[in-house]
């Protein structure tokens, strides 16, 4: 029972945390995550592109270094939010690897973020087993995510891509194929 309360408090929070602001994209200097209609693909284009906070995190692959969206200034960043127990991650993975490797010479980065892994050893498996060979923070409590205000948690998998400028550019709170996200990430390399 206390499960169920929990379940239904918290979709009672993302709701609400969604539901403010005229627009996808509250009124501000940074990134602010508003679903409008409930929608499940949002783009946004010129002045609704706001800045996303610096998300940083340890490597997934490595222990002891640090991976940032920052480290990749000036390219078009696919940000996946997955985990190793999700089920169309397991799809959705050798897609972005797929897009990743077609479009890396044009300035496109993808980068992972894997949550709700407490077992590090099990979402290394996972890309290993995939050959993915684009970087992920391993971050199992999604701390990162808490910087970025109003995006739901609890979707996972989805998508963030950012222009050069580091900047919201489209959010999918579903999963993608490559065809997906294709002609939005080669819009952005060409911008």
């Amino acid at each position: 029972m206390k499960r169920i309360l929990a379940a239904v408090l918290a979709s009672v929070c993302v709701l609400a945390g969604c539901s403010t602001g005229n627009d996808a994209v509250s009124q501000g200097s940074n990134f602010e995550f508003v679903a409008p209609g409930g929608k499940t693909d949002i783009l946004y284009e010129g002045a609704d592109r706001q800045p996303i906070p610096n998300l940083s995190g340890d490597d997934l692959m490595t222990e002891g270094k640090t991976i940032s969206v920052a480290d990749y200034a000036g390219k078009v960043v696919v940000i996946n939010i997955w985990g190793q127990w999700c089920a169309p991650c397991r799809t959705e993975a050798p897609e972005l690897e797929k897009l990743y490797l077609a479009h890396q010479a044009n300035g496109v980065q993808v980068l992972g973020l894997d949550v709700r892994d407490d077992d590090r050893s099990a979402p290394q498996d996972f890309v290993r087993n995939r050959q993915l060979t684009y970087p992920s923070i391993y971050d199992p409590p999604g701390r990162s995510l808490l910087q970025l205000s109003g995006y739901p948690r609890n979707v996972v998998p989805s998508t963030i891509i950012l222009d050069k400028q580091q900047r919201v550019a489209a959010v999918y709170l579903r999963s993608i194929l490559a065809s997906d996200i294709e002609p939005v990430v080669q819009r952005l390399a060409a911008e």
